[in-house]
């Protein structure tokens, strides 16, 4: 009996040294870790950036001899280019440019991609890139384990991209005399700002974790 209780004291005293040098389990060991929100961010951040740099070298010779931005510059003394390419780098995200309250018109929303006159429908395929490029290297920095992990590392890009989306809106809007044009307030934040960064960026970072199984 008493060889028993000696030998349970010894096993639970080797448990106890066993767990004061492992020490606490940490979010790290679990797989959960703190979530790169810095990081995620300055990625959403150039991620938006890099699109409307992308959007701005394909479409500003078009844009800028175009007759619409010919009868701003007449009105208005200064030509509109970088409004008028941020509305085509929301319109790639399938925001609308909304025009209202324009003489003997009224009010109405247009796209600048696709159509017979309309740019490339390529750059629909920009943000998407980007972003997916985004949450991969914020899943690959955060050295993600799982695709949740990965995931939820990938959404951080939202909070940078949100940010600059949200800017956009009014940064790109031209008001002339009464008239105005802008990208549509609503899709904007709800697609450009929410939507597309919590699915492609979300998508990168999980994908992360499979370029990582498959450089070990």
């Amino acid at each position: 009996m008493s060889q028993n209780r000696s030998s349970d004291d010894n096993a639970e005293e080797h448990t106890r040294t066993e767990t004061h040098e492992r020490g606490p389990a940490t979010g790290s060991d679990s797989g959960v870790g703190s979530v790169p929100i810095v990081e995620g961010a300055a990625a959403g951040l150039l991620a938006w950036l890099l699109g409307y740099l992308a959007t701005y070298l394909v479409v500003s010779p078009g844009v800028r001899d175009s007759p619409l931005n010919q009868i701003i510059e007449a009105l208005d003394g200064e030509p509109a280019t970088y409004e008028m390419v941020g509305w085509v780098f929301y319109n790639a995200h399938f925001v609308n440019t909304v025009f209202s309250d324009l003489p003997f018109v009224g009010s109405h929303t247009t796209s600048y991609i696709g159509g017979e006159e309309g740019f490339a429908v390529l750059l629909y395929v920009v943000p998407i890139v980007l972003l997916l490029l985004a949450g991969l290297a914020v899943g690959y920095y955060r050295g993600a384990s799982d695709p949740t992990d990965g995931a939820i590392a990938g959404v951080t890009v939202l909070i940078g991209y949100l940010v600059l989306s949200v800017a956009g809106l009014f940064l790109f809007e031209i008001t002339v005399g009464g008239a105005s044009a802008a990208p549509d307030r609503l899709a904007g934040v709800v697609l450009a700002g929410i939507v597309y960064p919590l699915v492609f960026a979300g998508a990168g970072g999980a994908a992360s974790t499979l370029f990582e199984r498959d450089g070990s």
